[in-house]
């Protein structure tokens, strides 16, 4: 704790770096995943060759794509751009599979519902299935972000920054309460936004808080009115 003390500005300045890692790959996977995965959600071919590729690429060490990638697109090593393509892949593996996972969850009724009232599959998909399939993406979201920032840390393996400098350093110099440091402030942050994730799924779900029932049950209450009400009016 006394390392963490007396060198507090130098770790913030590395915990700035070490999220920047974390968060861009993340959001990144995010802008890779949902389309993706609301396109092949209902395509069972595509659907399985996604989910093999996939995890076939979650398996891939991370050492190994930290040393394959610099070559293959022309960048340093140690460059951080290599961390943040690495931890793309793993983030996009990742939610690949959760999206179409958690749109299975939303219920037919709903989707039959909302198609009776006119919406076209991408207005659905952005206002009714993604919305009501929130509450489980946000599971696999959290998993997610607590892994970017944890693997972050073997960048320091190859020289790019982040708290895992801590480790190295305090591993070469011999000293352990660099090394606790290091690990104090990486289960700081894993918890911090762990528990921010969940909490803007909270923010971003009311339904799930105002009824204790399962979290689509409102939503297709309200389309089945909908529905209802739009096939009155055309008769």
């Amino acid at each position: 704790m006394r390392y963490l003390i007396d060198n507090f500005a130098e770790i913030m300045a590395i915990t700035r770096t070490h999220l920047m890692l974390s968060l861009v790959p993340l959001l990144l996977g995010m802008a890779i995943a949902v389309p993706v995965g609301a396109l092949v959600r209902g395509r069972r071919l595509a659907r399985q060759a996604l989910t093999t590729v996939s995890s076939l690429a979650y398996t891939i060490p991370s050492i190994a794509l930290f040393v394959i990638i610099p070559p293959l697109i022309g960048i340093s090593a140690i460059d951080p751009l290599n961390v943040i393509i690495a931890l793309t892949v793993y983030s996009a593996a990742l939610l690949l599979i959760a999206v179409p996972t958690a749109l299975d969850t939303v219920p037919a009724e709903v989707t039959d519902a909302a198609d009776a009232i006119g919406f076209g599959r991408l207005r659905r998909t952005l206002t009714v299935d993604l919305p009501l399939a929130l509450p489980i993406f946000v599971s696999t979201l959290r998993v997610v972000v607590v892994t970017n920032i944890a693997m972050v840390s073997v960048g320091a393996l190859i020289g790019v920054g982040g708290l895992g400098k801590l480790f190295t350093q305090g591993y070469q110099r011999d000293y352990p309460d660099q090394i606790i440091a290091g690990i104090i402030v990486t289960l700081a942050l894993a918890l911090i936004f762990d528990r921010l994730v969940f909490w803007l799924g909270r923010i971003a779900t009311p339904w799930t808080r105002a009824d204790t029932s399962p979290s689509t049950r409102t939503g297709g209450t309200v389309f089945r009115r909908r529905a209802m009400s739009g096939r009155k009016g055309s008769t």
